[in-house]
């Protein structure tokens, strides 16, 4: 493991030198706060460092505070070396964002154990930063990441088993495809930078409106479809209308102006059909859509043709 050891005096410098290298630590020596500096904002800088307390330049506590301030890096642990021993001194120092402390003249074993200590921290930090990505990498894979709903691929996924679950429990499942009314309108007029913000605000509006299980997805552009479990077609029309108010229930402020929004919706459902293929059912959701537009938009058409719209 890697160590910045930033002190001052030379004669401590290189006892710590010795000490850590001994320990088997790859060791980098600084002089003063500046430097100290320096080296943690290079690139792969050290996780671990070793500050005195009063340095030239730059004290050890303000590279702690200034440490601190900095988010989106893996944690660097600090171990602060002081001839301070009063307690009000040492709260001082931890209040500053040191980690641990050890006073002078630095004993090797409390030296030792302490070190010990940082690197187990660190390691449970990698393994956590490890996890994070991951996670991080599977959302993005499987995500929109302008709304954060599902994407085209992974609400299809999710749909297939849905289906295969429905089937095998004998319970409905129902599709509504939704679409906003006249997006292009709002893109040329707006910008595209609102039209984004609109889309993430009406996907936000149908996320709220969905029971935990339900599944949303951007199916694509402006389209959104969405995945109701255990739902009837009356049940899932009576959603669908639910979504319809609330996009259109107030407009989507932005930062160039306040937009009314409008939804178009297409409903199906796996009663309306002898077996369960996901085309079939997105496909009447779609036929029904197309309906919803003809008939002047901003309402909820089901597969069946009966529309319910104000």
């Amino acid at each position: 493991m890697r160590v910045v050891i930033a002190e001052d005096d030379l004669v401590a410098r290189r006892v710590l030198e010795t000490l850590l290298t001994k320990w088997g630590y790859e060791v980098e020596l600084v002089s003063d706060g500046a430097q100290a500096w320096r080296a943690l904002q290079a690139l792969n800088a050290p996780q671990l460092v070793i500050l005195d307390w009063m340095m030239p330049g730059r004290s050890g506590l303000q590279v702690c505070r200034d440490l601190r301030k900095i988010t989106g890096r893996p944690y660097t642990y600090v171990i602060v070396i002081t001839a301070k021993t009063q307690h009000q001194e040492i709260v001082e120092g931890l209040a500053a964002g040191a980690d641990d402390y050890i006073t002078k003249p630095v004993d090797a074993e409390d030296l030792n154990a302490r070190l010990r200590t940082a690197r187990r921290v660190l390691e449970l930090q990698d393994e956590i930063w490890a996890a994070r990505e991951a996670v991080r990498y599977r959302v993005q894979a499987t995500h929109d990441p302008l709304t954060g709903v599902w994407n085209r691929g992974a609400v299809l996924d999710l749909l297939s088993r849905e289906l295969a679950r429905a089937e095998r429990d004998g319970r409905p499942i129902s599709l509504i495809l939704a679409d906003l009314d006249h997006f292009k309108r709002i893109n040329d007029g707006y910008g595209h930078l609102a039209g984004d913000a609109v889309l993430r605000e009406a996907a936000r509006r149908m996320v709220a409106l969905m029971r935990p299980y339900d599944i949303v997805g951007r199916y694509g552009g402006e389209e959104f479809l969405i995945v109701l479990p255990g739902c009837d077609l009356r049940q899932a029309q009576d959603i669908a209308e639910r979504i319809r108010g609330e996009v259109r229930g107030r407009p989507v402020e932005t930062e160039e102006g306040s937009i009314p929004v409008t939804t178009s919706l297409g409903v199906s459902s796996s009663v309306q059909f002898d077996e369960l293929f996901p085309d079939a059912l997105i496909q009447a959701a779609d036929a029904a859509l197309y309906i919803a537009k003809e008939q002047g938009r901003d309402r909820a058409v089901t597969a069946d043709l009966q529309v319910r719209a104000n």
